[in-house]
């Protein structure tokens, strides 16, 4: 059968502020969509990918009408759920017989809410989706209706018809590796200034799922029984080495946390030394699960380097976020990391509830004496699924257009701040932090590369936008 699988038109401006999106714009692989790619061309059927962020709308229904596909589908997170409704509208208009779908976070999250929103959208499916995606389009090829196919909510007439949940798979080594092939030119995805060593870069999961109950964080797993699903080291490597024979350079290690598993952690590191892999790469971990053993042997099998999740610089608001970290073990963490010779990434957010504007000031200058090598600085936003959402009331209030739910704006605003303070502390930690006479010499002195020097320049025209105009992250309309 044919499928296309699309993700919807977007533009960075959308999500990032005009002055500063050049410095903070990344295009990520979408290993989701990807994977379910490879499963269904397994299967036998003719695949298409369509990515929103290099075409624009009237492109993508350009090229589904050229592809003539059966099968459609789209992926939407909260903030692309109107693009998705969109999009799924004029493909139906000009295309009645294709069977559309959509996944992704937010259709996992909100289910048959899809359906009675949007009436262009046949079926949902509601977790997982590479095993889902190859039975429905099994026994749509059959003509059959996705009757008994787990995993999905669909309509018949004016019915909505949920199935039996699909369970998690437990597997991972039995999955294809994701189509890249079908990405095209593998240089359009690359992250954002400062943030990769080498391109073209690849992403990789080596495992599904957190067992960590961080109140921000979606899972599909809410009762985390399941806990952390892992590839095999073999696996990983494999898969690590098809990336490099496809020209890729560097990878992207996009796993919660790469060290949850502190032995798997040591023994992935040993056995890219082992293979002899040329790459650099990247990797997020808890701050309370790395050591310097661990460290050292990241470092030598080509880590340069790692995100570690701050969030706050008040003790009491990392409790609140249910992060089981201290302020002293990221402390340790950081300083550890760079003194093995790894740069530090650290997001902090505002907004947490309970959370004042005192302590926002406290969380700026905490995160100025951490001194980690680039700090980001988000809003804290209420995803549909996770626990913030689900008890918003109790928390604060939440922003009712979706178009709202990214890091930039302030989609959730606690009860003991006003949303202008959390805009306010954003623009405020971001001119403190890269103001500094510190980190600026420190980046001129580490310029090395026509790369280094690119992301420099960016970072410069932000930094002059952040000091020359106020409110620079009041989120601009939606186009469309």
């Amino acid at each position: 059968m044919k499928c296309v699988l699309i993700i919807p038109a977007w533009e960075p401006e959308e999500i990032f502020p005009t002055k500063t999106a050049a410095s903070q714009i990344n295009y990520w692989q979408p290993l989701g969509t990807l994977s379910v790619a490879a499963a269904l061309q397994k299967a036998g059927h003719e695949v298409n990918f369509l990515n929103g962020a290099f075409l624009s709308h009237a492109e993508i229904l350009r090229k589904v009408q050229e592809a003539d596909a059966g099968f459609i589908g789209l992926y939407a997170t909260a903030f692309g759920w109107s693009k998705a409704t969109r999009t799924a509208r004029d493909i139906k208009i000009t295309n009645p017989n294709a069977f559309i779908t959509v996944g992704g976070p937010y259709p996992i999250a909100v289910q048959e809410q899809c359906l009675r929103e949007c009436g262009w959208i046949d079926a949902v499916i509601t977790g997982e989706g590479e095993i889902t995606a190859v039975s429905l389009v099994k026994r749509l090829a059959a003509g059959q209706t996705p009757s008994g196919v787990k995993g999905v909510v669909w309509r018949r007439g004016a019915t909505l018809i949920k199935n039996e949940p699909r369970q998690l798979i437990t597997d991972l080594d039995a999955l294809p590796f994701p189509a890249r092939e079908l990405l095209g030119a593998p240089d359009h995805y690359i992250p954002a200034p400062a943030t990769y060593k080498r391109k073209p870069v690849a992403v990789i999961m080596t495992s599904r799922g957190c067992d960590r109950r961080c109140i921000y964080c979606f899972q599909l797993d809410k009762s985390r029984k399941s806990g952390i699903r892992y590839r095999s080291v073999t696996n990983v490597l494999d898969e690590i080495e098809l990336c490099l024979s496809q020209g890729y350079r560097e990878i992207k290690f996009i796993d919660e946390t790469l060290a949850a598993d502190h032995d798997r952690a040591m023994q992935l590191a040993g056995a890219i030394r082992a293979r002899g892999l040329d790459f650099t790469w990247f990797a997020s971990a808890c701050v309370n699960q790395v050591d310097r053993p661990l460290l050292e042997a990241f470092k030598k099998a080509g880590c340069w380097a790692i995100l570690m999740g701050a969030e706050s610089g008040v003790q009491k608001n990392l409790n609140t976020l249910r992060k089981g970290i201290t302020l002293g073990q990221i402390t340790k963490a950081v300083r550890t990391a760079q003194d093995v010779g790894i740069k530090v990434f650290t997001p902090f957010v505002f907004g947490i509830p309970g959370e004042t504007f005192a302590d926002g000031l406290k969380t700026i200058e905490f995160a100025c004496e951490l001194n980690p090598d680039v700090a980001n600085f988000h809003s804290l936003t209420p995803f549909p699924g996770t626990e913030l959402y689900d008890n918003r009331e109790r928390y604060g209030t939440v922003a009712k257009d979706l178009d709202d739910y990214t890091y930039q704006g302030a989609a959730f605003v606690p009860h003991t701040m006003s949303r202008a303070e959390i805009t306010t502390l954003k623009q405020l930690a971001f001119k403190k932090f890269y103001s500094r006479p510190r980190f600026l010499a420190k980046r001129l002195l580490r310029l090395r590369s026509g790369n280094d020097l690119r992301a420099a320049v960016t970072g410069m025209r932000s930094l002059f936008w952040l000091w020359a105009r106020d409110n620079i992250f009041t989120r601009r309309p939606m186009s469309g």
